[in-house]
């Protein structure tokens, strides 16, 4: 049975190749880097956008007033200031998942908004217009960027302390998140 000695293997592993000669998987960024991008914007940018509606009254939106009386309604006490919590998580949450910084955390905060917005249309079906479907699946990216982290095209890359994303901290922002929207969940009437 043919062993592989030391030498051979350190003679090919990347770090044995002298700086100019590499192979072309490590020159080249990887697709799911570009993939991972690719989900952070489009499900980073419609938070935002969703935050925007509730703080602001863009895109059509209720403004503080108008989704503090929707929180109300659903049974939140303390409407208004539900409004601006759900509208500053969802913005600022959602900027932070697009430009992937401190993804577990931004992921985190989607995550446990939109558990409470599963809860509110539960009563509704799965489909919209009036079901959860939607929340689910920002809920379900939001949580695989907090496990997977960020890529390498995000501002997480330059902090030392997130540079290298663990499972664990995603995992933990995730169980983070969904304790958070439990605790939310039980001042709803």
């Amino acid at each position: 049975m043919p062993s592989s000695s030391p030498s051979t293997t350190a003679a090919t592993s990347p770090a044995a190749r002298p700086s100019g000669e590499t192979s072309g998987l490590a020159a080249t960024p990887h697709a799911y880097d570009a993939g991972l991008l690719l989900l952070r914007l489009a499900l980073g940018l419609t938070m935002a956008v969703h935050g925007s509606q509730k703080l602001f009254g863009w895109f059509g939106g209720g403004g503080i007033d108008g989704t503090g009386h929707f929180f109300t309604m659903s049974g939140y006490p303390a409407g208004n200031v539900m409004a601006v919590v759900a509208g500053l998580t969802e913005t600022l949450g959602g900027l932070a998942l697009a430009v992937g910084l401190l993804t577990p955390l931004a992921g985190a905060a989607v995550v446990g908004t939109m558990v409470n917005a599963i809860a509110v249309t539960w009563d509704g079906g799965f489909f919209a217009p009036k079901g959860f479907e939607f929340a689910l699946l920002l809920a379900a990216g939001a949580a695989a960027l907090a496990l997977t982290g960020p890529g390498r095209y995000a501002v997480d890359r330059f902090l030392p302390v997130v540079r290298s994303h663990r499972l664990a901290y995603g995992a933990a922002a995730v169980v983070l998140g969904l304790v958070t929207a439990g605790v939310t969940l039980l001042l709803r009437k």
